[in-house]
């Protein structure tokens, strides 16, 4: 009951949203009372005016939202609906709501059945989100089943180049831009508008009519005995046949299940390609024109009765059901390839954080350094300059000393030439004692002078040898600041190299890091790949089951399919498999 109201609000929607002239998001209450009644009447649910005046009593609130009619139309309508409604009926009423508003003036190609057909076909195939669109995957699925029976080749180049001009905004195309579209004839050209149409039909049919396979063959009638040519329509869970293809004159059903079966018989009074249908109450004799449509029959007929046993939905509809798992698992994927991508992203701009204040902590210990390093040399500047001064002014002072020596050796050496005139007066006055007392007191006075000279002479040398000390112990000091400076710079080398190799770590984490993301990202490249080898899968597996479109009665014409599909090998190859399985069945 879930899949039905699905399918009944997407119509539904469609009607709103025709309704909704200023698109605003809201109708009329007149206008949706209208609609809700001709929603009873179509959909065979019981009308109950009392209920509808009452949600929709006039007052001050104005029109009503989606949201707001979402209620009324579950409890008083949705809930209440049961399977036994014309889905045809419904379909039309809403497409004659919204076609005049919405369809393009442009001349198209098809005509506006065939727009009708496109519009319920894009409400099978569309997302069960709201605005609703269909998505490239089943645009794809829908021009290949109309450029297959129209019984042309199917240009994938043309569509991935049409892919790829599809707006980035968009994710999928309107019923409007897809009847415009297929109407346009982008994708059948060389068609003429009977070829489309029919094409159009066919795939109608097929995806909301149920119809698996359709075409004339000839029926023996259980009273009379005799052959009539009657026009068969197989579906999930019967057989009609009709008198003609328009599908007027109904002559009855053949009703399938799980007890059903479908037997081959040998050719016999004048009738061939004969098969039976068995059922609990009734056997159905049928001849086919050819050996390639009983085969074809016969085969469409088994297929059926085993989905039967399987309780399995119809081909077309498992095939939509397992593309939109599919889709759902591939956006799964990707959403948690985004989340890791994301997760790595921050992982790495966190990195780079890290690197950022490891490098600006690199850029403040360099620049104390240097700083350290310039305070060192100015240091080590002033200390020579001042070692240079006291060079200087030691230099002055010894030069100072030596002119003071060289003087007190000029005047030692004329005391000294005194005291040979005094002896030479002594030899000569030495006869005279006063004269030698006085030479004796001279020559004791010179020797005292010469005492005092050398006491001052030795003063003055430990006075050089003080001062000698004093710089040899601040040469000494300045090599001790000297080695301190350097030991401390060994530091900071060591402190920058360990810096250097954490960078270096980093470095190599984040490498790791983008390595995770290259292994990521082929991940989503090989989730893409097999996608894409599962979309082929599924073609070419809902290709084995061709359906045939209504035809000539003259078995010697060639419908719209085109020559036979299969060749006298493959028709042979496929009898004996079927062969083979009957007998082990």
């Amino acid at each position: 009951m879930g899949g039905l109201k699905d399918e009944l609000l997407k119509t539904i929607w469609h009607a709103f949203t025709a309704l909704d002239l200023d698109h605003s998001g809201k109708v009329s209450k007149s206008q949706l009372k209208v609609l809700s009644h001709n929603l009873c009447t179509v959909l065979k649910v019981p009308h109950d005016p009392v209920a509808l005046e009452e949600h929709f009593r006039d007052d001050d609130e104005g029109p009503v939202s989606n949201q707001g009619y979402m209620p009324y139309l579950n409890k008083f309508i949705l809930e209440k609906v049961q399977d036994n409604f014309d889905k045809l009926e419904l379909n039309r009423m809403c497409w004659t709501l919204c076609v005049k508003k919405n369809l393009t003036k442009s001349p198209l190609l098809i005509e506006e059945e065939d727009s009708f057909k496109v519009w319920v076909i894009f409400n099978f195939l569309s997302e069960d989100k709201y605005p609703l669109i269909i998505v490239p995957e089943e645009i794809e699925y829908l021009l290949k089943k109309l450029t297959d029976a129209m019984g042309g080749v199917w240009q994938q180049e043309q569509f991935e180049d049409y892919k790829v001009n599809f707006d980035d905004g968009k994710d999928g195309l309107s019923v409007w831009e897809l009847i415009e579209l297929v109407g346009t004839g982008q994708f059948s050209k060389g068609m003429d508008r009977q070829t489309v149409s029919m094409a159009i039909n066919e795939v109608f049919n097929e995806l909301i009519l149920d119809v698996l396979k359709q075409g004339y063959m000839m029926k023996k009638g259980h009273r009379r005995k005799n052959w009539t040519e009657r026009w068969f329509v197989l579906k999930p869970n019967v057989i009609s046949y009709y008198v003609s293809e328009d599908l007027k004159d109904k002559k009855g059903d053949i009703v399938l299940d799980e007890n059903c079966c479908v037997e081959s018989l040998p050719d016999k009074d004048g009738k061939k390609c004969l098969f039976l249908i068995k059922c609990l109450d009734k056997t159905f004799e049928i001849s086919a024109s050819d050996k390639k449509k009983k085969q074809e029959w016969i085969q469409a007929i088994h297929s059926t009765i085993h989905l039967l046993k399987l309780g399995s939905p119809p081909p077309h509809k498992e095939a939509r059901q397992s593309r939109r798992e599919r889709r759902r698992k591939l956006l799964a994927e990707q959403e948690e390839l985004e989340r890791q991508m994301k997760e790595l992203q921050a992982a790495n701009e966190n990195k780079q954080r890290e690197l950022e204040t490891v490098r600006k902590k690199l850029e403040e210990a360099a620049s104390r350094a240097a700083e350290e390093e310039k305070k060192r040399l100015e240091t080590q500047v002033e200390l020579q300059a001042r070692f240079s001064s006291e060079l200087e002014r030691e230099k002055l002072i010894r030069q100072q000393m030596e002119e003071q020596v060289a003087q007190k050796s000029c005047e030692l050496e004329q005391y000294l030439q005194r005291v040979r005139e005094l002896e030479d007066m002594y030899l000569k006055l030495q006869e005279a004692l006063e004269d030698e007392r006085q030479a004796r007191q001279d020559e004791e006075t010179v020797r005292k002078l010469q005492a005092r000279l050398l006491e001052e002479e030795s003063s003055k040398r430990a006075e050089l040898e003080r001062w000698h000390l004093e710089q040899q112990q601040a040469i000494e000091t300045t090599e001790a600041e000297k080695q301190e400076l350097e030991n401390q710079r060994i530091m900071k080398e060591r402190a920058l190299q360990e810096a250097m190799a954490q960078l270096e770590q980093l470095e190599l984490e984040r490498k790791q890091a983008l390595e995770q993301y290259e292994g990521v990202k082929k991940k989503l490249e090989m989730a893409t790949s097999k996608t894409k080898s599962w979309k082929d899968k599924v073609a070419q597996h809902e290709g084995l089951i061709r359906l045939i479109e209504p035809g000539s009665k003259n078995p010697h014409l060639v419908t719209h399919w085109g020559p036979a599909a299969f060749t006298q090998a493959e028709l042979e190859e496929r009898e004996k498999s079927w062969k083979g399985k009957k007998g082990t069945e």
